[in-house]
């Protein structure tokens, strides 16, 4: 995922060399595009052009409709409230591009989404084996191993009833970002 900042309303060329950023940075291009239907997208043919050169289907949100782009939605929200805990809103432009590549980095690596089965966005994407299908701590003594747990199932590390302690790091330093980590107990 990649993201700009503008100081104005950005045009459509603008937008067109962003995106041809992210896609080079991502080494492909994606299938869908899904925008709404600002200048920069409809009807400019300039946008369509772009996307039918690089095999991209261009789509977009019904407007005015809750829910038509809803995984887009929840990030902008997700975002969003990580970002109202700042104290001090950043004004300078490179200021909030730190702000903003710490939070879509840390809502990338660490933290889990329901719509992708509970992987991060960087497991499914790099194509790394998920954290919520490795083998899991079991607090519970006595807990039979092949006893369902919480989707997607997982086996037991060690046996059942292990004592393990709990390790809060914080991303970029920020008390707002945490990763949290369960480690085995000597």
């Amino acid at each position: 995922m990649g993201f700009a900042t503008f100081d104005r309303e950005p045009d459509a060329v603008s937008i067109r060399c962003f995106l041809a950023r992210a896609i080079l940075q991502a080494g492909r291009a994606p299938r869908h595009l899904i925008s709404d239907k600002g200048k920069q997208f409809w009807p400019c043919t300039g946008y369509q052009k772009w996307c039918q050169r690089r095999g991209i289907q261009p789509r977009f949100g019904a407007v005015g409709q809750h829910g038509s782009i809803a995984v887009v939605e929840r990030f902008i929200l997700t975002m969003k409230q990580l970002l109202s805990g700042l104290t001090v809103v950043p004004l300078r432009r490179v200021s909030i591009r730190r702000e903003l590549t710490a939070v879509t980095d840390w809502y990338n690596e660490h933290r889990p989404h329901m719509t992708l089965g509970g992987k991060t966005p960087n497991e499914l994407y790099h194509d790394h084996d998920p954290a919520n299908r490795r083998p899991r701590l079991e607090p519970r003594e006595g807990w039979p191993r092949g006893s369902p747990c919480a989707r997607p199932w997982a086996l037991v590390a060690g046996k059942p009833g292990d004592r393990f302690s709990v390790k809060a790091e914080f991303h970029a330093g920020s008390r707002r970002w945490p990763i949290v980590s369960l480690k085995r107990a000597a």
